[in-house]
C-alpha cells in the first residue's frame, strides 16, 4: 500500500491543544465493521463484560526537554529518548552545530554532561552529577508535548498528559488512549469483574516521526522498549480458554502484546521491538482496541486499519471529522472491534 492511501483531510481546529474540563469528559466513537455510535466516554463501562481482560500500559512520561548551552558557547536543547542507566542516556540534540564527542553541555544552568557518541541520529550523553538523572529529569526538565499541540507545557500538563496509573519512568510520550480512564471508572470496571493487567512499553519520540517513503513496506520503524509480566500473560491465556474478550487500551499495549507474541504464543518477558503492523497483519492477542484518532499518515493509523479494517477506518475518520470530534493525545476516543 501506499502513503497516500493514509491520508484524509483535517481541519486544524478539531486538533485539540487542552485536556476536556475533567478526566474522562470526552466522547467515544464505537466502531464494528460499517456500524459506528456515538457515545460518550462514561458508557465505556457498558461495553465490557465481566471475565474481560483489560491490558494497560503504565509507563510514565518523564520531564525529557532539556535546555542549555555548550560549555564554549551557544545554545542547546536536548530530548531524552532513553535513559540507559542512572547517569546516561540516548538523545536528541538541537544545536547550531552537532556536538562531537568530549563536547560538554550545561543544562539549567547547573547540570553539566559530555557527549560521548553519536548513535545514528542520536547522541549518548553522560551526566556528571551524582544525582540519579531521572531526579535531574524531574528537578529541570519539561514535559515534552507532542509536536500538533502548538504551546508549551504547564501544570496542568504535569498532571493531565500522565494517566493516573502511571508507574514505570521511562517514556517521552504518554500512551493516550489510558488518559480518559479515572480512579473511580477503574474501580467501577474491577467491581464489574473485568480484570484489568499491565504492561510497560517506553513510548520514544519516533512515534511522532513521520513516515517518509511512499511504498510502506520500506518504512523503518523505530525501537522500544516493553515487558509484559507473568500476571498478564496468564490472565490473557485464561480469557482465551474461557471465550473472553481481551481489550487493549492504546496501540502502545498491542504493540507490546503482539510483539511478545510473535513466536506464535504469548510470552511474558521484557524485549525490544520495531514491530510495523499493516493492513494483512495477523493478530495473535488482542480481540478489541480503545484507542485516540491519529494522524494522517502515520503507522498508527496503519495499525487501526489493519485492526478494523482499512475502509472502516476511512469511513470512521470521515464520520469523525463531520461530527467535530476532538483529535489526537487530548483528544476523543475509539472503541474499534477486531474485523476478522
Amino acid at each position: 500500500m501506499q502513503l497516500s492511501d493514509f491520508d484524509y483531510h483535517l481541519p486544524e481546529q478539531l486538533i485539540a491543544q487542552h485536556p476536556p474540563a475533567e478526566r474522562g469528559a470526552s466522547r467515544l466513537l464505537h466502531v464494528a465493521g460499517q456500524n459506528r455510535a456515538d457515545l460518550r466516554f462514561s458508557d465505556f463501562i457498558d461495553h465490557i463484560s465481566p471475565g474481560d481482560v483489560m491490558v494497560f500500559n503504565d509507563t510514565r512520561v518523564i520531564k525529557a526537554r532539556l535546555f542549555g548551552e555548550k560549555a564554549s558557547g551557544g545554545k542547546v536543547e536536548a530530548l531524552i529518548e532513553r535513559v540507559l542507566d542512572a547517569h546516561t542516556a540516548l538523545a536528541h540534540v538541537r544545536a547550531s552545530k552537532s556536538p562531537k564527542p568530549g563536547t560538554r553541555l550545561i543544562f539549567a544552568e547547573r547540570w553539566e554532561a559530555e557527549m560521548v557518541e553519536r548513535h545514528g541520529e542520536l547522541f549518548k550523553l553522560r551526566f556528571l552529577a551524582e544525582d540519579n538523572l531521572f531526579d535531574i529529569l524531574e528537578a529541570s526538565g519539561k514535559l515534552p508535548l507532542p509536536p500538533y499541540i502548538e504551546r508549551g507545557a504547564d501544570d496542568e500538563d504535569d498532571e493531565r498528559y500522565q494517566t493516573v496509573y502511571a508507574r514505570e519512568r521511562g517514556a517521552v510520550a504518554a500512551p493516550t488512549a489510558g488518559l480518559h480512564f479515572t480512579e473511580d471508572m477503574l474501580e467501577q470496571l474491577r467491581a464489574k469483574g473485568v480484570h484489568l493487567a499491565y504492561v510497560t512499553l517506553h513510548v520514544g519520540a519516533g512515534t511522532f516521526q513521520p513516515v517518509r517513503v511512499d511504498n510502506i513496506a520500506e518504512h523503518k520503524m523505530h525501537s522500544e522498549i516493553y515487558e509484559v509480566p507473568e500476571a498478564t500473560r496468564a490472565l490473557i491465556a485464561e480469557a482465551h480458554v474461557s471465550g473472553r474478550k481481551v481489550l487493549s487500551v492504546g496501540t502502545t499495549s498491542m504493540r507490546a502484546l503482539e510483539s511478545a507474541a510473535r513466536g506464535g504464543e504469548l510470552a511474558a518477558g521484557c524485549g525490544e521491538t520495531d514491530i510495523f503492523i499493516t493492513p494483512g497483519y495477523r493478530f495473535r492477542v488482542v480481540d478489541r482496541l480503545l484507542t485516540n484518532f491519529h494522524l494522517p499518515k502515520s503507522t498508527l493509523l496503519m495499525l487501526v486499519s489493519a485492526f478494523a479494517g482499512y475502509e472502516e477506518m476511512r469511513a470512521a475518520y470521515q464520520h469523525a471529522v463531520e461530527r467535530e470530534y476532538r483529535f489526537f493525545s487530548y483528544g476523543d476516543a475509539m472503541l474499534l472491534e477486531r474485523k476478522d
